[in-house]
């Protein structure tokens, strides 16, 4: 069994998103987070022969699939590094506009299954959660240096969990006895400081949560990459995003409303209907997964998706 087959990923709303997606058949597109490339081959089916399809993704066993798949089919190609850089990365196509950005956020099933990379706390792994295993801080170097306040910060602010404190008091306890080095070790600290379990939820699961989002500095990356992705949206052009998580999708939500509203401005200012209205309007309203699909695949159950169009 290949490691591609091992950390199989099943693609998350995958027909309606690219239903959404796609408006033009020769246009070009950018699959904003490539993972194992389930939305950028539908894609390609979709396309004439001069369409073509660019993949972002911070991680390089991504990348190396991307690679892969662009010597299969020459109207891909695949761009290493964060889509809060997708200017650069489309300049580097030579495109002056993008018909499509599709944004599937989050950690991928290949990720969480794969205990080397220490996104899961039910299996044992490093402790290294960094979707780009290049650069930056581990998940460990960073809870065995930062002070408790900065801990208990992360927890609460990416994570909304309410014993954030208790957890990053018993991190500084710990690691002032042995360095915390793996999920288990984590995973098990925070059962045990949590002095309260949910029946539905591991006690890990939101300190998990926002220690990754913190480490990859995803809420930043997404605010970053929504605003270069529709200013680089050609007339009738598109942004599919899904979210899975309530912090990711009230960014999204927000921006998109805001962008559609258009400009607030005034009462009595004297300026034309153009002027006033936005050159956005957002496409139908938010979409989440079937019953069918959420039982073929229960991460599929906290999916979002939503649409905005730059308007012809």
């Amino acid at each position: 069994m290949t490691g591609d087959q091992a950390f199989a990923h099943q693609t998350v709303l995958l027909q309606s998103a690219v239903d959404d997606l796609v408006i033009a058949t020769d246009g070009c597109y950018v699959d904003a987070t490539f993972g194992r490339g389930g939305h950028s081959r539908l894609i390609l089916q979709r396309l004439a022969p001069k369409g073509r399809v660019l993949g972002v993704d911070k991680d390089p066993e991504a990348i190396a699939v991307g690679k892969q798949l662009a010597q299969e089919d020459g109207r891909f190609a695949i761009w290493h590094g964060s889509f809060a850089d997708m200017a650069r990365a489309v300049a580097d196509q030579r495109w002056p506009r993008v018909h499509g950005v599709l944004m599937d956020l989050g950690v991928s099933s290949p990720q969480l299954d794969d205990a080397s990379r220490g996104f899961s706390f039910m299996r044992r792994g490093p402790l290294d959660m960094r979707m780009d295993t290049t650069q930056g801080l581990s998940a460990a170097e960073w809870l065995n240096s930062a002070d408790e306040k900065a801990i208990a910060d992360v927890l609460w602010r990416y994570g909304e969990e309410k014993f954030s404190r208790r957890i990053a008091r018993a991190v500084v306890a710990q690691r002032q006895e042995t360095p915390l080095s793996t999920t288990t070790e984590l995973a098990s600290l925070i059962s045990d400081a949590v002095p309260r379990k949910d029946k539905h939820k591991h006690p890990a699961t939101r300190s998990f949560q926002a220690i990754r989002i913190f480490i990859n500095r995803e809420l930043e990356d997404l605010e970053l990459g929504l605003q270069a992705a529709v200013d680089l949206l050609a007339p009738g052009g598109r942004l599919v995003v899904i979210s899975f998580h309530s912090l990711e999708d009230r960014i999204v939500k927000r921006f998109m409303r805001n962008l559609a509203r258009g400009p607030q401005l005034p009462r009595g200012l004297p300026v034309t209907a153009d002027q006033a209205e936005s050159p956005f309007r957002l496409v139908g309203k938010a979409a989440k997964a079937a019953d069918e699909e959420v039982s073929d695949n229960v991460r599929a159950r906290s999916a979002v998706m939503r649409v905005l169009e730059r308007k012809a």
